[in-house]
């Protein structure tokens, strides 16, 4: 099941504060007691600030003797936050845009929780990558191989980089339409019958409001775009973040590109889906191996 999660549900809580006026190293006990990597600053029950374990270190290093300062003294004051309702993705960029890995969730001028870089990368493991797919047009050759045993007239792909198997840069776009077909035939091969996909007036009572396509189905399109990169690609790892549902009846674009060589024939690339307007749906990464084509093709 697909949808855009909001920072609510994984917040963590509750928030561990302290008061402006505590010692810094009644801070720094603190967070080495309860083993974590900031409190957030509340003075009369409103937010003022949060010091993180990065402040003290900034701070004794500058100060040396840290006894006669308080938390107000080394706590930064500009607090950025969020609201509970806002989706991941917003939380991501206010965490780019501000440089910081911390935020407070406030909800009504009251805190309730705080989420951080860490929490958010289980959900998005693009975070933990220095680069992702990219739209910039290759100059390298088109071609087809002979490493597909078939093409559909409605499928589409294009695949760029060197005859001779892939390298760092080459990249693959593959796109279908999942029909209601594929979907039945998808739940009778994996067992997944979940009414969600299957089941109008179930799936009308659901957070959707409509059936859609399972999660891995629409992720199987990813495998597909790698069996079209040259040389015969084979999966071992495949990191997924679902970002958001795709209608019965859509077409769907895989997009993947090899940003690292991690030995002679194995490659990590950044791997996507978009829907059919152009919105990532699925985000990752893989590593695959990449063999030349066998003598008997």
């Amino acid at each position: 099941m697909l949808v855009p999660l909001p920072v609510r549900e994984i917040m963590r809580t509750p928030v561990k504060t302290i008061s402006p006026d505590a010692p810094v190293i009644e801070a720094a006990q603190r967070l080495r007691d309860e083993d974590i990597g900031s409190l957030v600053v509340e003075d009369g029950g409103s937010c003022v600030g949060i010091i993180t374990e990065s402040d003290i270190v900034a701070v004794t290093a500058a100060e040396g003797d840290t006894r006669a300062l308080s938390v107000g003294d080394v706590m930064a004051e500009t607090l950025v936050t969020v609201t509970p309702e806002v989706d991941i993705e917003t939380a991501v960029e206010r965490l780019r845009t501000n440089n910081v890995k911390k935020l407070p969730v406030v909800e009504d001028g009251e805190l309730v929780g705080i989420v951080t870089t860490t929490d958010i990368s289980d959900y998005i493991p693009y975070l933990r990558r220095a680069g992702g797919a990219t739209d910039e047009p290759s100059q390298r050759e088109r071609f087809t191989r002979p490493d597909t045993l078939y093409e559909d007239e409605d499928w589409t792909f294009e695949s760029y980089g060197t005859a001779d198997g892939i390298d760092v840069g080459d990249h693959v776009r593959f796109s279908k339409t999942i029909t209601q077909g594929d979907v039945e035939a998808f739940a009778e091969a994996s067992g997944d019958t979940n009414r969600l996909h299957l089941d109008t007036a179930f799936a009308d009572g659901t957070r959707f409001g409509r059936r859609i396509v399972h999660g891995t189905l629409v992720s199987g399109v990813i495998s597909a775009a790698l069996a079209r990169l040259p040389g015969l690609t084979i999966y071992l790892s495949q990191e997924l973040s679902y970002q958001g549902p795709v209608d019965i009846d859509e077409e769907v674009t895989a997009r993947c590109e090899v940003v690292e060589r991690i030995q002679d024939n194995r490659f990590r690339l950044a791997t996507a889906v978009d829907d059919s307007e152009g919105n990532c749906v699925i985000e990752g990464d893989a590593v695959v191996i990449s063999d030349p084509i066998p003598d008997t093709a």
